[in-house]
C-alpha cells in the first residue's frame, strides 16, 4: 500500500473565520462540500469540519485522513495486518474511503481519488 500523504482533521465552531485563517496559512483556496450534516473545507493539508456536536463527536475519533493510491489495496493490507475496517469502502465526493480501527485502538480514514465505477 502506497501512502501519498496525510490530512489533519480539525473540528471548528465557525467554519467561515477558520477557512480564512487556514487559506492564509496554507496559501491555497478551500475546497468545500457537505457530508452528513457537516460542512467541510479542505485547505492544503487541513480538513476543517463544522456542524452538529453529535456529528463532530464521531468525527473527532478519527485521528487523521491518509491518502492512498487504492482504497481496495489499503483494505487488503489493513485486514491482513490485524486492523478492522469499520466503515467502507464507500464512494465520496473526492473518491473512495474507508475507516479502519488499528490494533492499538487508533482510528484512521483512508482515501483515494478514484471515481466509483460507472453503472
Amino acid at each position: 500500500m502506497e501512502i501519498l500523504g496525510t490530512t489533519l482533521r480539525v473540528c471548528v465552531e465557525d467554519l467561515e473565520s477558520s477557512v480564512a485563517f487556514y487559506e492564509q496559512l496554507a496559501g491555497s483556496k478551500a475546497l468545500r462540500f457537505e457530508r452528513g450534516g457537516v460542512s467541510v473545507a479542505a485547505v492544503g493539508c487541513f480538513l476543517l469540519m463544522s456542524g452538529p456536536e453529535e456529528e463532530l463527536a464521531v468525527l473527532r475519533k478519527v485521528a487523521a485522513t491518509i491518502a492512498v493510491r487504492d482504497v481496495d489495496e489499503a483494505n487488503a493490507v489493513l485486514t491482513a495486518s490485524g486492523a478492522q475496517v469499520i466503515a467502507g469502502p464507500v464512494p465520496t465526493p473526492a473518491g473512495r474511503n474507508l475507516i479502519a480501527l488499528h490494533p492499538d485502538g487508533s482510528v484512521f480514514e483512508y482515501v483515494d481519488r478514484q471515481a466509483p465505477p460507472e453503472s
